[in-house]
């Protein structure tokens, strides 16, 4: 676990490493850069997860799964909002469900924790979560993330998975999202797409979906507009800064 620059989070948890494409956002995606800056930097854990094609670090597919970074949030006291795997997907489908499994003890043995969990693959954690031995955690958050309306399925899925709160991750926004159903969908995280090949994104896009959460009740986080340096760009939308949490929180867990 470590401590993170992630606006709408507090710390990382890394059980599992890798991953593969699954659509369009994950084109440009930053856990490939980092999984090739972290195995030339000798980690082993991120030996073998990336390859170099057409001049950028693409993923293998290889999925590692990395036993003893289980028992890391057992030693954290002080209550910490925890972003689950930013380097792979708990769900991606070569995860096995036993280990899944494993990270919900965790996960259940540690209530002072808040933990989200964030995937592009929100029917496998559908499926996977309704076996009766996976039980609906308080302090754990479901999402998906969302880049555009060919993926707004996603949303629909994640309505069918149990969950204290649910959330959507629009990013890297890479088109509108203007039909997106938000029911049921606690909060909503916005940020365009960062790093030297970040695709733009469109302010009215922003406001589409400022104005969807208005009309459903729901959270609405604005984490960046991105770029190639998105501290110069900044976080503020129409002259504000959107850091609303669900149900009204404050970075304190449930």
């Amino acid at each position: 676990m470590a401590d993170t620059s992630i606006e709408w989070t507090d710390a990382t948890w890394n059980p599992v490493a890798g991953c593969s494409i699954e659509s369009a956002g994950c084109k440009f995606c930053y856990a490939m850069r980092m999984a090739e800056r972290l195995e030339a930097m000798g980690i082993e854990k991120y030996s073998g997860l990336t390859r170099r094609s057409a001049g950028r670090a693409k993923w293998t597919g290889k999925i590692r799964l990395d036993h003893a970074a289980l028992q890391i949030p057992l030693k954290w006291k002080k209550p910490r909002k925890i972003f689950v795997n930013s380097m792979s997907d708990l769900f991606h489908v070569d995860v096995p469900v036993d280990f899944i499994r494993d990270v919900w003890k965790i996960m259940g043995k540690t209530p002072m924790h808040t933990y989200q969990i964030l995937t592009k693959r929100p029917e496998y954690m559908a499926t996977v979560l309704a076996s009766r031995e996976f039980r609906t955690l308080r302090n754990v958050w479901l999402g998906c993330s969302v880049e555009d309306d060919r993926v707004l399925a996603r949303l629909d899925a994640l309505r069918q998975v149990p969950a204290a709160v649910r959330f959507v991750s629009f990013e890297p926004l890479i088109g509108s999202v203007a039909k997106a159903n938000l029911k049921d969908i606690h909060w909503a995280i916005v940020g365009g797409e960062s790093g030297p090949q970040a695709r733009p994104m469109n302010p009215d896009w922003v406001d589409e979906i400022h104005d969807l959460c208005i009309d459903e009740g729901t959270a609405f986080f604005f984490k960046q507009w991105g770029g190639r340096n998105k501290k110069a760009t900044g976080r503020t939308l129409n002259g504000q800064t959107y850091d609303q949490m669900p149900l009204g929180l404050d970075a304190q867990p449930l």
